[in-house]
């Protein structure tokens, strides 16, 4: 069996397919694990939500912020913004339980037997692997319990910038959600920057790639993650980024996880689109 981890889909299915065709994925031997951000900007987010939801035990899938953007759409579509192409989802006759799928799904993912950990954007220095998954999981048991609404009205911003133990309510849970979903930069005592989107080198001074802080600890840990397309090819022993801009006119990445990792790209110069804004 091979395990393929999967950078941002954003609704480009045709490209998801060409490239599991490329690896010759097969759900009776193989396993899929996606980066988040499965939805939007792209123009086939109801098909390929529908696909990863009928993978069932044969694909993993962690939230993005698009993915919880979609969530927050369900329940408010006067949120939805002039970019977005999530209304497919929202009028079809299985979009309810779309978004019920969707909610039951984890931001961290980790499994017995690889040595790799899935999540769609960062994680702060403050935070060991350990702290990470019980962290996650206040937020997944929002996602999926009545209190759902009440969290979803207050998501939004970026405030706090920084974590304590002391946080509560919903400054704890906005906190953990940017983390998983949309951190990029952070100071070595971890304030997030969550407004610097550009490639290393672009963010103000005492700011760094989360994954550049060398006290972070989850140092060491093989962390697998997307949400960033413009970091560019960066390599490292500890982080596997996925998200090569497929959306953007770059190339969808899957990962191989098994024995040592190989990277298969193709190029999607059918998706180009303006510059990323998220």
């Amino acid at each position: 069996m091979a395990v393929y981890a999967i950078g941002d889909v954003q609704g480009c299915f045709r490209e998801l397919q060409t490239l599991l065709r490329h690896i010759d994925f097969s759900p009776s031997r193989d396993r899929l694990w996606f980066a988040g951000d499965l939805v939007n900007r792209g123009p086939a987010s109801l098909e390929t939500l529908r696909f990863v939801r009928d993978l069932g035990d044969d694909a993993v899938t962690v939230l993005g912020n698009h993915d919880l953007h979609l969530i927050a759409s369900w329940y408010n579509p006067a949120g939805l913004k002039r970019k977005d192409t999530l209304r497919p989802v929202l009028e079809a006759e299985d979009g309810r339980e779309l978004i019920r799928w969707l909610c039951r799904q984890p931001l961290i993912h980790r499994e017995p037997g690889l040595e790799f950990t899935l999540l769609h954007a960062g994680l702060p220095p403050q935070w060991d692997l350990d702290q990470a998954v019980e962290h996650a999981a206040e937020v997944q048991n929002i996602l999926r319990g009545p209190g759902l609404g009440a969290f979803l009205d207050v998501m939004y911003g970026n405030q706090p910038e920084l974590w304590s133990d002391e946080l509560r309510g919903h400054d704890r849970l906005r906190f953990i959600t940017n983390c998983f979903t949309r951190l990029r930069y952070c100071s070595p005592e971890g304030r997030l920057a969550l407004n610097e989107k550009g490639p290393p080198g672009s963010q103000p001074p005492g700011y760094y790639p989360w994954f550049d802080i060398g006290t972070r600890r989850s140092a060491g840990e093989r962390i697998l993650f997307g949400h960033w397309s413009t970091l560019g090819d960066h390599r490292r022993s500890d982080v596997f980024p996925l998200d090569s801009g497929c959306l953007w006119g770059g190339r969808l990445t899957a990962l191989r996880l098994n024995k040592d990792p190989e990277w298969i790209r193709i190029d999607c110069p059918g998706e180009r689109r303006p510059e990323p804004e998220t």
